[in-house]
């Protein structure tokens, strides 16, 4: 399986559970894996054959703008179904963080996986 990716892409996000958190905006950190056969474009070189990386994180930071988000599994369920439904990808994991949300941590946050990971593009 080929895998188009978008890694630590940084966002200002309405999330959280607490009344604070619903008036400020928040950094959050998002990583995109996505099943795709790389062969066409590969052979094209032509954009249009291409699963494109930037209209996924465009469409990700629109997701993000356009709502607040109680929890950061309910983002990274919404990120993976538009993305697989608007871009016809067969297999994603998408990864949400949220920086400094616990004291002596880093990031915490979620990581899920939807689609048919064993996909292959028909040759």
């Amino acid at each position: 399986m080929d895998i188009v990716y978008v890694r630590d892409l940084k966002l200002d996000a309405r999330i959280g559970i607490y009344e604070w958190e619903k008036r400020i905006f928040q950094k959050i950190r998002v990583d995109l894996e996505m099943a795709w056969d790389n062969r066409p474009p590969a052979n094209s070189d032509n954009i249009k054959d291409t699963l494109n990386y930037k209209t996924a994180a465009k469409r990700v930071k629109a997701l993000v703008d356009a709502d607040h988000y109680e929890l950061v599994e309910r983002l990274a369920e919404t990120i993976a179904s538009t993305l697989m439904q608007e871009l016809q990808i067969p297999w994603i994991q998408v990864t949400v963080g949220k920086p400094g949300a616990v004291h002596g941590s880093s990031e915490v946050g979620v990581r899920i996986e939807r689609g048919n990971r064993a996909w292959q593009p028909s040759i």
